[in-house]
């Protein structure tokens, strides 16, 4: 049996609101240490990402969406240096990277890692944006349950095992775009795409409102980098936990623990086995 002590650290402060029901999700997938630490903190050097494994970006309102959904935030990441040492959060984020660290982005967290350009990383590139996350073609802030079928080939780490997984959205700028279509041919080709939103009747990706709640291109929901080890989605897995959060709980034969786990305990399975 593996001996790794999984030490994940969640994200706080500046508008995010999702950190304890983060924190919860990866506390049940298995995790030894979950700490919930205030940006403020990583910045003034208090706290290092050297002492972690899993880092985790939860949802919420980074800077009140100014600029952006997570723009203002994004900046903060890539030009804020920490007190003490001549390098930038970002920078430190790389070598978390390098290290074999896990990322998880997810809704807010997702438009972070999007819009510094840590996502998609296609061939190793942190540093170039390529895509971005945008207004829901509805116009209005979405929240309901969505279907997402997992991408087979996806060299995600976190979706190993998943087929199909249904979870809840809640945003208002999920709207999945690309550069151009070279950019989104290249995702696909290179399995970037790791879940998409569909019509749970056939099982297939839908355009379709609101099956895909936001008009999101080839309807990306969420996609990795190169190696699987960073992944991003705008649906919320950390918010079906217990089959009591799903809405039809009452009529429906659930297992206790909600579908949305399996994210984090292949996570946690991953590190121990690294």
């Amino acid at each position: 049996m593996s001996t790794v002590k999984v030490r994940a650290i969640v994200t706080t402060g500046y508008g995010t609101n999702c950190e304890r029901e983060m924190a919860h999700a990866v506390k049940i997938g298995g995790a030894d240490r979950v700490d919930i630490v205030h940006l403020s903190d990583i910045l003034d050097g208090s706290i290092s990402l050297k002492d972690y494994q899993f880092l985790n970006l939860p949802g919420g309102f980074l800077d009140g969406d100014n600029l952006g959904a997570a723009q203002a935030g994004a900046h903060r990441l890539k030009y804020a240096k920490i007190k003490g040492k001549e390098k930038r959060l970002i920078d430190e984020i790389l070598e978390f990277i390098e290290r074999g660290g896990l990322i998880l982005g997810i809704c807010n967290g997702f438009q972070l890692l999007v819009k510094t350009g840590l996502l998609p990383g296609i061939n190793g590139d942190y540093t170039t944006r390529l895509v971005s996350l945008t207004y829901n073609d509805s116009g209005r802030f979405e929240d309901r349950w969505v279907t997402l079928k997992a991408n087979p080939n996806s060299p995600c780490v976190f979706t190993r095992g998943i087929e199909y997984l249904e979870v809840p959205v809640r945003h208002g700028e999920g709207k999945f775009v690309t550069l151009n279509q070279d950019v989104l041919k290249t995702l696909e080709s290179q399995n970037h795409i790791v879940f998409q939103y569909v019509d749970p009747k056939l099982g297939e990706p839908t355009q379709e409102y609101p099956l895909n709640p936001n008009g999101s291109e080839l309807a990306i929901a969420g996609i990795t980098d190169s190696t699987g080890r960073i992944f991003g989605l705008m649906p919320h897995p950390e918010a079906f936990t217990h089959r009591t959060n799903h809405p039809r709980w009452t009529r429906m034969d659930l297992p206790e623990e909600g579908a949305g786990v399996q994210i984090f305990r292949n996570a946690v399975s991953y590190l121990r086995q690294s």
